[in-house]
């Protein structure tokens, strides 16, 4: 059985000590193509011996070391990424077989010390040259929007949220019934479609078909978190009845099915740790939800499981931790901190209690200490740390996350006089217009931010 270690800086020093390349394997407890390939090539004894032999393993769980996953995925998972005792990518893939698995451990092996086999992952100088935002943000959004099944692409069909909040915000501007339109399509081909666990309630991850059908099974509470605020937010807004009734099944899972046996709620159907950016995702969603269904038990459950998950990852001064598993774990991400300011600022507008805007200053405060960049402006996905190794020393200033990290700073701004966050917001939106051009559905995010950065 392989002995896999951990992501750390003693596996490469192992690496280069004994000069061997380092095999990356990136799971999650999810993915059934994961568990498929330890049964199969994993299990098999040729490959068994050769990684032994020739290779320091090192294993990396998705959901918790996102920003490994972010710089190593190479197209899904399992990923199988070979890499040198710097960290350097030379080669790799996804699911390799059992009968193919020897001749690919044998030639990297081999190849160590000669040229790289293949694309070097980018770094943050390789990054694509900025571009200013174009001059139809709205248009590039909906471009992809599926006339005939809802959602937005082709296949395979990931259910985008920030389109439809934009949607709706239009709508709401304009009356225009083709934003409606667009909002009505898709959350009604998601939740009559494949996507829809109608069986045992909640939404898989995503559909292999254009028309929801097929889908991976796995469910991650961040997926229906996202989806139940999109759900709430469009029953307030248009009105149906329908969507309502889905807003409660959605919120119904969540609180039964991913419920911790301590408070808060896990990861995925198959993973029982506490992740802090999908924890405070779903406190805004169940707020949103108590709110529209006028449930103040639904509120004190988003509340008291969002405080649980909270306290658990906190440290003051050190911001939140990104997962908790009978300790927190993986300081200084970005996603976790604003995701939960944005949480806390919901609880703090509906209780009014003071402590919830202030942790969500406090937070602020270390984002803008640890993660900001002074001399370009923006945010990095993660604080830098020593001992990091390979790619985790490239700053990376992720476009979805300064998006969000804009409108965080500007609802943080609105809300405290002790400290001006409003240059932050200006310079996060900046940062995520250098990077908008293509993004397709995700410009959402930017032109929502937009319209909060005053």
């Amino acid at each position: 059985m392989i002995q896999w270690l951990e992501w750390d800086a003693g596996a490469f020093a192992r690496a280069a000590r004994e000069r061997k390349p380092v095999l990356l394997s990136i799971t999650a407890a999810w993915c059934g193509a994961c568990h498929e390939m330890d049964r199969t090539t994993y299990a098999d004894p040729r490959v068994d011996a050769l990684i032994r032999d020739r290779f320091v393993p090192v294993r990396v769980d998705t959901d918790r070391r996102p920003d490994i996953n972010e710089r190593y995925n190479l197209g899904g998972w399992p990923t199988t990424a070979f890499l040198t005792a710097d960290g350097e990518l030379m080669t790799g893939g996804t699911f390799v077989t059992a009968d193919r698995m020897p001749s690919v451990l044998s030639r990297v092996a081999a190849a160590l010390d000669a040229a790289p086999l293949g694309a070097h992952v980018r770094s943050a100088e390789q990054e694509a040259t900025p571009q200013a935002p174009g001059p139809d943000l709205v248009g590039d959004t909906f471009s992809s929007f599926d006339e005939v099944h809802g959602g937005f692409g082709v296949e395979p069909k990931f259910p985008h949220t920030a389109p439809l909040h934009l949607a709706l915000a239009l709508f709401e501007d304009t009356g225009d019934a083709r934003w409606r339109a667009v909002v009505e399509r898709t959350l009604d081909a998601m939740a009559d479609g494949g996507l829809w666990d109608r069986a045992r309630g909640g939404f898989h991850r995503y559909a292999t078909r254009r028309d929801w059908q097929l889908p991976h099974r796995e469910k991650l509470l961040a997926t229906n978190a996202t989806l139940l605020r999109a759900y709430a937010r469009a029953a307030r807004v248009l009105g149906r009845s329908v969507d309502v009734d889905r807003t409660s099944a959605i919120a119904r899972f969540i609180t039964t099915a991913l419920r911790g046996d301590t408070g808060g709620y896990c990861g995925s159907d198959a993973d029982t740790i506490l992740l802090a950016d999908a924890n405070a995702a779903a406190a805004r969603g169940l707020l949103a939800t108590a709110s529209l269904l006028n449930d103040n038990r639904l509120a004190q459950e988003a509340l008291n499981s969002f405080e649980r998950v909270v306290l658990a990852c906190y440290t003051p001064g050190a911001g939140v931790a990104h997962y908790f598993d009978g300790a927190a774990r993986v300081r200084g991400l970005l996603a976790d901190q604003i995701e939960t300011i944005e949480a806390l600022l919901d609880a703090h507008e509906i209780t009014d209690a003071e402590p919830y805007k202030m942790m969500a200053e406090e937070l602020g405060h270390f984002v803008v200490r640890e993660m900001w960049d002074v001399a370009e402006g923006g945010c990095r996905d993660r604080m830098n740390e020593a001992g990091d190794v390979g790619l985790l020393r490239s700053a990376r200033k992720p476009f979805v996350g300064n998006a969000e990290a804009a409108a965080a700073f500007a609802r943080l701004d609105a809300v405290t006089h002790e400290f001006d966050f409003a240059p932050y917001a200006a310079g996060a939106l900046e940062a995520a217009g250098r990077a908008v051009a293509g993004q397709g559905p995700l410009t959402a995010h930017y032109v929502l931010a937009a319209r909060q950065v005053r």
